[in-house]
C-alpha cells in the first residue's frame, strides 16, 4: 500500500473508531484572501470572501479535510503592491496555512510573485487578469487561478465590436502592469481580427479629469471604446466622454469597473443613457447549473434573504472564490500530505468537478495553470437598477 492510500485510510479508521472527535479539535487549516478590502475594489475583495467563506461552510458540514475544519482570514493589501509583498511575508508565518486566495489588483498580484515562491506559498488567483500572474516563468509555478486572463479577454471584447459591426476603435486604458497587459494583447489581437485602433489614452489612478483625451476620441475615427480600468478611473472616462460625445460610442469594457462602485460614481442616469457592456465570466441569470443555484441560495441565506439574482454585488468574485476553494479542497483530500508541493502536485491532477462557474474537466494540468478561457466569458450589459444582465451570445 502506497503512503497515500495509507494516509486516507488512517483518517477512515480514525473517524470510524471514534477519534473523529480528536481530529476535529486539532487547529483549523487556514485560508487567507488577500485583497483590497478598503479602497478602490472593496466591492471585489469582499466578494471574493464571501465565496471562500461560503465554499468554507460546505466543507465544514461534510467534515473539512481529514477531519480538520477549515478556517478564513482576511488580508488587506489596499491596492498597494509594497503592502501586498509584505501581506505574503506575514501570512508566510501564518501556522496551518493552506493556500492564499488573492487578486483584484494585477499590478499587486505581480509584484507578490516573488514572495509567493521565495515563501512557497500556493496563490489562488480569484480576481487578476494580468496574463503574467499566471504566465510568469516560476518553475514550479505556485500560481493557480479562476479568473479572466488578458489574452483572452482582448480578444472576446473585440469579437464584441466585430459582431456589432464596429472595426474603429479607441483604447482608454489604466497606467498600470494591468493596463499595459492588455494593450499588448488588445494590439495583438486587432491585427488579427482586422480591427483598427485609432487612438489610445492613458489614466493614471486617481487622477481625477479626463476631458482632453476624451476631446481627442472624439476627433479620432473611433466607432467604440474599448476601456480597462477600475471603478473610480472608469467613473471619470465615462463622464468626460458623455461630456463629448453623448451616448454616441459605445463603451465596451473590461471587468475592473464592477469590482467598485461604479454605478454610484458615474450615477443611473448617465448609466442607462449610455451604451456600456462588460466583460464577465459569471452571473447567476446565466450559470443556472445545481452548483450555481446552491450558492445563490447560501448568499441569499447568509447575507442578503431577498436580494435579485441580478444583483448579488460582484458575483464573479464570489463564484471564483467559491469555486477555488472547493478545487482546494478536493486537492487536499487526495495529497499525500498537506505541504505546498503536494498540494500543487495534486491541483495539477484533479479530475473533472462541476463548479458554480462551470464544469472543470479538468481545472488545471501540470503545464495550465489557468481554468477559464474565451469561450468561458459574455458580456453584459447594465439594466435600469444598474445591475449586470447578460448580452445574449
Amino acid at each position: 500500500m502506497n503512503a497515500h492510500n495509507s494516509f486516507r485510510l488512517l483518517c477512515l479508521l480514525l473517524c470510524l473508531s471514534g477519534a473523529g472527535s480528536v481530529l476535529a479539535k486539532q487547529p483549523p487549516l487556514v485560508i487567507a484572501v488577500d485583497a483590497d478590502f478598503s479602497t478602490v475594489s472593496a466591492t471585489g475583495g469582499q466578494a471574493m470572501y464571501y465565496g471562500v467563506e461560503l465554499a468554507i461552510e460546505e466543507i465544514n458540514e461534510t467534515g473539512g479535510i481529514a477531519g480538520r475544519p477549515l478556517h478564513v482570514i482576511k488580508s488587506d493589501h489596499h491596492g498597494n503592491p509594497a503592502r501586498g509583498v509584505a501581506n505574503i511575508k506575514q501570512l508566510a508565518q501564518q501556522k496551518n496555512l493552506l493556500a492564499v486566495v488573492g487578486g483584484v489588483h494585477t499590478p499587486v498580484a505581480i509584484a507578490q510573485l516573488d514572495a509567493i515562491h521565495d515563501e512557497n506559498i500556493l496563490y489562488l488567483g480569484a480576481w487578476a487578469a494580468g496574463t503574467a500572474v499566471v504566465d510568469n516563468n516560476y518553475t514550479p509555478n505556485n500560481v493557480f487561478r479562476v479568473s479572466v486572463r488578458d489574452s483572452e479577454a482582448a480578444t472576446v471584447l473585440l469579437n464584441y465590436a466585430k459582431s456589432r459591426g464596429l472595426t474603429k476603435v479607441a483604447l482608454a486604458l489604466e497606467r498600470t502592469a494591468w493596463g499595459r497587459s492588455n494593450f499588448a494583447s488588445l494590439d495583438q489581437a486587432a491585427s488579427k481580427l482586422g480591427i483598427d485602433i485609432v487612438k489610445t489614452a492613458w489614466v493614471n489612478w486617481q487622477q481625477v479629469t479626463f476631458a482632453l483625451d476624451a476631446a481627442s476620441i472624439a476627433d479620432s475615427e473611433a466607432e467604440a471604446i474599448i476601456m480597462v480600468a477600475n471603478a473610480p478611473e472608469a467613473a471619470v472616462m465615462t463622464r468626460a466622454i458623455h461630456a463629448q460625445l453623448g451616448d454616441a460610442l459605445p463603451i465596451i469594457a473590461h471587468w475592473g469597473l464592477v469590482s467598485g462602485d461604479f454605478t454610484t460614481l458615474v450615477g443611473k442616469p448617465l448609466l442607462t443613457a449610455m451604451d456600456i457592456s462588460v466583460i464577465q465570466t459569471f452571473s447567476f441569470l446565466y450559470q443556472t447549473s445545481p452548483q450555481a443555484q446552491k450558492l445563490l441560495h447560501r448568499y441569499r441565506a447568509r447575507f442578503a434573504a431577498d436580494i435579485d439574482a441580478s444583483a448579488v454585488p460582484a458575483a464573479v468574485g464570489v463564484a471564483h472564490g467559491y469555486d477555488l476553494t472547493h478545487l482546494l479542497a478536493r486537492a487536499a483530500q487526495s495529497a499525500e500530505n498537506l505541504n505546498t508541493d503536494a498540494l500543487r502536485d495534486a491541483l495539477e491532477n484533479l479530475p473533472s468537478y462541476e463548479g458554480a462557474v462551470k464544469t472543470y474537466a479538468p481545472p488545471f494540468t501540470p503545464t495550465r495553470h489557468d481554468a477559464l478561457w474565451a469561450q468561458d466569458y459574455f458580456m453584459a450589459r447594465f439594466n435600469g437598477a444598474g445591475n449586470l444582465i447578460p448580452v445574449k451570445r
